[in-house]
């Protein structure tokens, strides 16, 4: 069974009934909603779903209200926790695909299916882990001129129709064994935004494999905020900061040594 752990900050009930939708499956035990806004409208709805218990909160960050939720599913002692982003949505039925896989692989901690625009192209949610080059350029240098940089980084000559073990998932869906986050903790409070994921992936990656998944696909709406607002920016700015000097700058022993596989095994493809 599966106990899933969302985070509102003054979404839309459209986006939530589209996401929760796609839970609509009886692996799923619980549904816990944090709600960064607080919002009245918000606690309305979700009163319409059983599954669902709303939870209150100031707007402490992503991976803080995650850890709220997490904490809860964890005493429930449900084998799996899946963290989702609600601008995602999928067929139900892709919840049997990977939780089989991940019954039969206990050396998987962690899996994130193939993520798709919704125009049906494929989205780069996994990665190598970046290094402070990969995400300058990323973010502040024209694209024609660090096309092969980004290329390299996002993964885009990564076999994405084969399953691969990559350190870095997006945290727009992250099915993670409970067990492994009693292991190796929850999300990193000192991220607000946007670096909680890579963070918790490669602690994850350390131990146990982090699978993506392309056998089964979902949508996610990824509306890039942080590209569109000068406030978003800085806080992204920011938590990159505290990831390297959490990691490491420029010596990062382990970013090195995963790095490196992913080219190999890339190249070994080519």
């Amino acid at each position: 069974m599966i106990n899933v752990s969302l985070v509102t900050y003054y979404t839309t009930r459209k986006e939530l009934e589209q996401c929760l939708a796609s839970l609509r499956s009886p692996l799923i035990h619980q549904i816990f909603l944090v709600d960064n806004s607080s919002s009245p409208d918000i606690e309305e709805f979700c009163k319409s779903y059983p599954s669902v218990e709303y939870i209150p909160n100031k707007n402490t960050g992503y991976g803080s209200a995650h850890n709220i939720a997490i904490r809860k599913s964890l005493e429930q002692g449900q084998p799996y926790h899946l963290i989702l982003n609600t601008d995602v949505f999928f067929n139900p039925d892709i919840l049997q695909d990977i939780t089989r896989y991940m019954d039969s692989h206990p050396d998987v901690g962690q899996l994130q299916p193939r993520m798709l625009n919704p125009d049906g192209s494929l989205q780069y949610t996994v990665r190598m882990l970046p290094s402070p080059p990969d995400v300058f350029a990323r973010r502040f240098l024209p694209q024609s001129l660090v096309r092969k940089r980004t290329d390299r980084y996002i993964l885009t000559d990564m076999d994405h129709t084969v399953i691969q073990n990559v350190p870095f998932h997006q945290g727009s869906f992250m099915l993670i064994r409970s067990d492994v986050l009693r292991e190796v903790g929850m999300f990193d409070e000192r991220f607000f935004l946007y670096t909680e994921d890579i963070d918790l992936t490669r602690r994850i990656h350390a131990r146990y494999k982090t699978i993506y998944y392309p056998m089964v696909s979902a949508v996610h709406n990824h509306r890039r905020e942080s590209y569109k607002s000068f406030r978003l920016m800085l806080v992204h700015s920011f938590n990159m900061i505290r990831y390297f000097n959490k990691w490491g700058w420029f010596h990062d022993p382990q970013r090195t040594e995963w790095n490196r596989r992913l080219d190999e095994m890339i190249s070994e493809k080519e």
